[in-house]
């Protein structure tokens, strides 16, 4: 046996990391540590570590994964947002989001909900679109330049005609303890990372992102409902660094396609607002080409853009 095939054989015998590129608190940080746990029991209590490598949009941790050693012990656990959004915005971007990684598989979708703090007074898009005729400039927070929850802000001041103004946060941690605050008011926010404030009554939903009403929130209308053509979802998926050995891609994805559908973890993930999705590497590398396309013409589309 060739002392490759016998490392693949006892893989892992250390810790794997699985970079996360943003901070706590976030859809891919909560999935993550579910994949990890789930991960670790499947592979006979080996450890899988979630290392948040935030900045600058999902850039900063992407490409540190991307110079990994492709040996299957650092792998990124990403959203669209990061792989597929990113390198539209960035004017330099730090990673190629197709040749510079092997795909595993899909392990998830969540679509995001638009919220407001009660003291904006507005509990539908129809009195948001009012308010914003009334009084002009409206303040919207996100994650950070080049995030999911960016651009949707930018996708519908394009599609509305609301005058909003970014507010940029660095993760959707901090960008929730302000608006919980009431110092920003107005925000997109994935599924998971809001629903229990929503469930509190702590932010009201004023629509859900995706093209139909989120299983998680079905009385909540789509914004789409409200601004037509409006529609964005987000996935989450599993990568390895480009030249990772296919021996290691194919147990990497019996094994984790195996643990996200386990019906404990789709119920697991289903409470928290997030749908399990898996894939083959070809159908992850289908999807990837497929979000690059559309999301560089909403860019275009929007006009927005990070230095």
């Amino acid at each position: 046996m060739s002392g490759q095939a016998a490392a693949q054989d006892s893989y892992p015998n250390r810790p794997v990391t699985l970079v996360v590129p943003q901070p706590p608190g976030g859809t891919n940080d909560i999935i993550g540590r579910f994949v990890a746990e789930k991960l670790g029991e499947k592979f006979g209590g080996a450890r899988f570590i979630v290392e948040n490598r935030a900045g600058a949009g999902g850039m900063v941790g992407t490409a540190s994964a991307a110079r990994a050693a492709p040996d299957g012990y650092t792998l990124l656990l990403t959203i669209s947002a990061s792989q597929a959004i990113g390198p539209a915005l960035y004017a330099k971007a730090s990673f190629d989001p197709v040749n510079d990684f092997e795909p595993i598989t899909l392990l998830a979708r969540t679509g995001f909900v638009l919220v407001a703090h009660p003291s904006l007074n507005v509990s539908s898009m129809a009195e948001l679109l009012e308010l914003g005729r009334k009084q002009g400039e409206l303040q919207y927070g996100s994650a950070g330049n080049g995030t999911m929850n960016h651009l949707l802000g930018e996708m519908l001041r394009s599609k509305s005609g609301l005058r909003l103004v970014h507010v940029p946060f660095r993760g959707v941690g901090p960008m929730l303890n302000d608006m919980l605050g009431g110092h920003v008011k107005l925000g997109f926010a994935s599924v998971p990372s809001v629903l229990a404030h929503l469930q509190s009554g702590a932010l009201k939903p004023l629509g859900v992102s995706s093209a139909q009403r989120d299983k998680a929130l079905p009385e909540v209308p789509t914004v789409g409902e409200a601004v037509p053509g409006f529609a964005g979802d987000l996935w989450v998926a599993l990568f390895a660094p480009k030249r990772t050995p296919k021996p290691l891609i194919d147990r990497l994805l019996t094994v984790t396609r195996e643990a996200m559908n386990e019906p404990a973890m789709r119920e697991k993930l289903a409470a928290q607002g997030a749908h399990v999705e898996t894939s083959d590497p070809q159908g992850l590398a289908i999807v990837l080409k497929d979000d690059l396309a559309k999301w560089a013409e909403v860019v275009r589309e929007s006009g927005a853009k990070v230095d």
